[in-house]
């Protein structure tokens, strides 16, 4: 089993500061929200993002499949009462020449092994796509 362990510290009213490793995130912790840091509903899809993101270079020499780059646009739906997200899609575009059925190969590995969005679709409806450029 692995284990993850984050500190997140309040610094004033506008903002926190979350550490792990040697590495820190600004927190939008601000009731008024702010511009330069990420507050926690973006955060849980930047999570996605990074779990899938993280999936592909995983699998790409496992599957030698060639890219380029990789860009994941997330959207989610909150609901207000009781506050809680009830969906999230998602969709991602890959520079690469692999034809459409290695692109799908891509897309249900990524789906069948993220830590992160295994949990998150395990919540809710996590619907997504793939798509090629280049």
């Amino acid at each position: 089993m692995l284990e993850y362990r984050v500190n997140a510290v309040r610094q004033d009213s506008h903002g926190s500061l979350a550490t792990c490793k040697q590495a820190e995130v600004a927190l939008d912790t601000d009731v008024n929200g702010r511009l330069d840091a990420f507050n926690p509903a973006e955060l849980f899809l930047a999570s996605i993002a990074a779990c899938m993101i993280k999936g592909i270079e995983r699998v790409t020499p496992m599957l030698n499949f060639e890219l380029r780059g990789v860009e994941v646009r997330l959207h989610s739906v909150r609901q207000d009462a009781p506050p809680m997200m009830i969906a999230v899609d998602y969709e991602l575009i890959i520079d690469t020449h692999e034809d459409d059925q290695r692109l799908e190969l891509l897309h249900k590995n990524v789906r069948k092994y993220g830590t992160i969005s295994n949990t998150v679709a395990a919540a809710l409806p996590l619907t997504g796509t793939i798509r090629r450029i280049g």
